[in-house]
């Protein structure tokens, strides 16, 4: 077991160890490994203006798909923990998960049908490639809440203030938010990881000026192979950041609540 989990792992950082040789390597062609040193290929990475473009569009992208998460992921979730009962609760998890089970390629084929007419001629705008980030990441924001809501009896806590005479808005204000400050913060950021990587769905229904970074990150690799290592270095370091955030404020969460059980 342990030699196949240390080549498990070798399999995975090796990649990512060859990218970061290559993205300060002189040249790269025909060889295992880079030849010569330079860090020019990252300021000709921050100096191309599509990539500076796709950059900023990506964080746009990026903060419009967290916030239209919190602003539906939180009321739905809310309402499928709270409201929903057995079969209409089962019923609403699965539609909600629905996006994880079709595959990006069929949604994308979904939104280019719809989004094309000349009813709704909204494909390449930026509102439609938020709307699709938003799809895909939605099911992660709700099924992280619902989860921490039964775990910290959420429901309990309402009833008790419920009987103390809060309203329904002083509840939200006093003990929903409070208790899943945490858990809504861990949310966004995994959501943010997820939304700065993705390709598949954004390749297929971005304009010229709506394109993401991982869209114009493939065309690198039709020039010189440093610049394309250095501009996948930059997405990679991106989303660990996203995700070690996530991690370290799911485990701060997680001990809080060891410590007030």
């Amino acid at each position: 077991m342990p030699v196949i989990a240390i080549a498990y792992l070798i399999f995975l950082a090796a990649p990512v160890l060859l990218l970061a040789l290559g993205s300060f390597g002189e040249s790269w062609s025909n060889t295992l490994l880079p030849t010569g040193f330079t860090g020019r290929w990252y300021e000709e990475l921050a100096s191309d203006t599509s990539f500076r473009r796709a950059f900023i569009t990506s964080l746009q992208i990026v903060g419009t798909t967290c916030l239209l998460n919190m602003l539906i992921g939180l009321p739905l979730a809310y309402a499928i923990q709270a409201g929903a009962r057995g079969g209409v609760r089962l019923a609403a998890r699965l539609v909600t998960l629905m996006p994880v089970a079709v595959p990006e390629l069929v949604l994308a084929f979904g939104f280019i049908l719809v989004f094309s007419s000349d009813a709704l001629p909204w494909l390449g705008s930026f509102w439609l490639l938020a709307a699709g980030h938003l799809v895909l990441t939605l099911p992660y924001t709700v099924t992280a809440l619902v989860a921490d809501m039964e775990q910290l009896r959420l429901d309990e806590y309402e009833h008790a203030a419920a009987t103390l005479g809060a309203s329904f808005f002083e509840r939200l204000r006093d003990v929903t938010f409070p208790l899943l400050q945490t858990s809504l913060m861990s949310s966004m950021l995994t959501v943010a990881a997820l939304s700065i990587g993705e390709f598949q769905l954004s390749n297929l229904i971005s304009g010229f000026l709506s394109r993401t970074y991982p869209v114009v990150l493939l065309q690198a690799f039709y020039g010189a192979t440093g610049f394309a290592c250095a501009a996948t270095i930059v997405l990679l370091i991106l989303a660990a950041l996203a995700s070690l955030t996530s991690s370290l404020t799911a485990r701060f969460a997680g001990s809080t609540k060891a410590r007030s059980a």
